[in-house]
């Protein structure tokens, strides 16, 4: 997954998706070999000499300060998210260690009543891989109904939210604009994975994705960036039908976040989530007889 570096990767990958045109480099309508932009012009608008910025690129460097990365961000025309995870993947180069075992992630006291009282809102909590560690009956019913309520406390079992958008039907049929879900969870996994470099069960799950899922394979490839703190929605819910929703990401730095979900007032989709909410207050929830229950792919 790694290359010749993290940092390489992502730098020669940015570089092709940038066209001459887009940062005012002049081709005078010669045909361009490759895509994007060449070394020497990335190297130029960085303000750094064209060896350095290639020995950069190869991973053969791994001193680049602050001040040089934050010029090449500008280069690029990297974003805030882009741009710290562009000095996390420095860091991360620089660093490498042996991988290690994260410590066993749980849901605290506090945030188990905070999913308890927000009874009328969905809401999951989610660990630093994705993997679902709790959720309350309305975040089930909407998210994952097709699949054990109590999975989550089984820490063998616990349903992947990443595993679930990209090798289960149920929730790949869940978006009505699926590539768009599946990106934003690709890019929030770029993030996570340079902040955790040495984390074994993380590269792990990114290999098993990446070997199972051609378009997570060619999604990771792209090395995209996407903090996925707000995002609207289109959901096709098999029971109360189509909803929009906000999913919000509720973080407080390290450790696992809640995702909560909201709808506008008044809206059909406010008024489909109260139908959700009653059917499962009257345990009244039916398996969906056009699929049938059906398990999560492994």
């Amino acid at each position: 997954m790694t290359g010749k570096s993290q940092l390489g990767d992502f730098l020669q990958a940015r570089r092709s998706q940038l066209r001459p045109d887009d940062v005012g480099v002049p081709t005078y309508g010669e045909r361009r070999r490759v895509p994007g932009l060449r070394r020497e012009e990335l190297a130029l608008l960085a303000g750094v000499s064209a060896s350095y910025y290639t020995r950069l690129e190869q991973g053969q460097s791994l001193s680049a300060s602050s001040e040089v990365l934050d010029a090449i961000a500008g280069a690029l025309r990297l974003d805030e998210s882009e741009r710290r995870y562009l000095h996390d993947l420095a860091r991360a180069d620089r660093q490498r260690t042996r991988g290690r075992r994260a410590a066993p992630e749980r849901v605290t006291e506090a945030t188990a009543q905070l999913l308890d009282v927000l009874a009328d809102v969905p809401a999951i909590v989610l660990g630093l891989r994705s993997d679902v560690l709790a959720w309350n009956r309305l975040g089930h019913a909407l998210f994952a109904g097709h699949l054990d309520r109590g999975a989550p406390d089984l820490s063998g079992q616990r349903p992947n939210m990443a595993r679930l958008v990209f090798l289960d039907c149920h929730t790949r049929d869940l978006y009505a604009d699926w590539p768009s879900k599946a990106r934003a969870v690709v890019g929030n996994l770029r993030l996570v994975a340079a902040q955790h470099p040495q984390d074994t069960a993380l590269h792990a799950l990114l290999g098993e994705l990446s070997a199972k899922s051609s378009e997570f394979s060619s999604m990771w490839a792209d090395h995209r960036v996407k903090a996925c703190t707000v995002a609207t929605y289109e959901m096709r819910h098999p029971l109360v039908g189509p909803l929009s929703v906000v999913q919000q990401t509720l973080s407080r730095g390290p450790g696992p976040n809640m995702v909560v979900v909201t709808t506008e007032a008044g809206s059909p989709s406010r008024a489909a989530l109260a139908l959700l909410a009653q059917a499962i207050t009257q345990d009244t929830v039916p398996a969906d007889p056009a699929r049938g229950p059906r398990a999560a792919t492994a």
